[in-house]
């Protein structure tokens, strides 16, 4: 079930043309600017976009611009875990690593404790209300969540497109706190 909604909602997605990804990018950009949650946080985990997700290369220029700190998440296929690393330099740092998503070069590589952050940027391939992802298959954020202190933040970014009306969960699943669209900014802890 889970293998074939994943399937649907990555179609949506990428039939949304460059215009849409950048405008809807930009209005989510700006509802998680003007939250309390962004504006208090100082260390930032971001996801690095890529195939129509929503863009981040704007929040981590933004953070740099405001002299926060930047960390990006490393794959280890291994152990299907996520390394926190700190980014930088959004030209000279990155590679493209796994599963053809930017990461880290091995000289770059700047592993951080968990409890160095305050707001983690969760993607994934679809989401619900209640914070429910659908991610790419890999089990790498639901491994990843449950480590973080429950004061953490943690937000999806979506599209509309991407919001289900319940996400298919099991025993290993972990909701985010919060997800926001290009038109709405929900609390899942509600």
């Amino acid at each position: 079930m889970k293998k074939n909604l994943r399937k649907e909602l990555l179609t949506k997605r990428s039939l949304l043309t460059e215009e849409e990804v950048f405008l809807k990018s930009l209005s989510i950009t700006q509802q998680l600017k003007n939250s309390f949650i962004y504006e208090n946080a100082n260390h930032v985990m971001v996801y690095l976009s890529f195939r129509n997700e929503v863009e981040t290369a704007s929040i981590i220029k933004d953070l740099f611009d405001n002299s926060k700190k930047v960390y990006i998440p490393l794959t280890v296929p291994d152990t299907r875990e996520l390394i926190v690393s700190e980014l930088l330099d959004l030209e000279k740092d990155l590679e493209v690593g796994n599963f053809g998503v930017l990461e880290p070069k091995k000289d770059a590589i700047r592993p951080v404790s968990l409890d160095a952050l305050d707001l983690v940027l969760v993607p994934g391939v679809g989401f619900d209300k209640k914070g429910y992802r659908v991610g790419y298959g890999g089990g790498y954020y639901d491994r990843f969540l449950p480590k973080l202190a429950t004061s953490i933040p943690t937000v999806a970014l979506a599209f509309e497109v991407q919001m289900i009306e319940k996400a298919p969960t099991d025993q290993y699943d972990f909701p985010v706190q919060y997800v926001v669209t290009e038109e709405q900014f929900i609390d899942c802890k509600r």
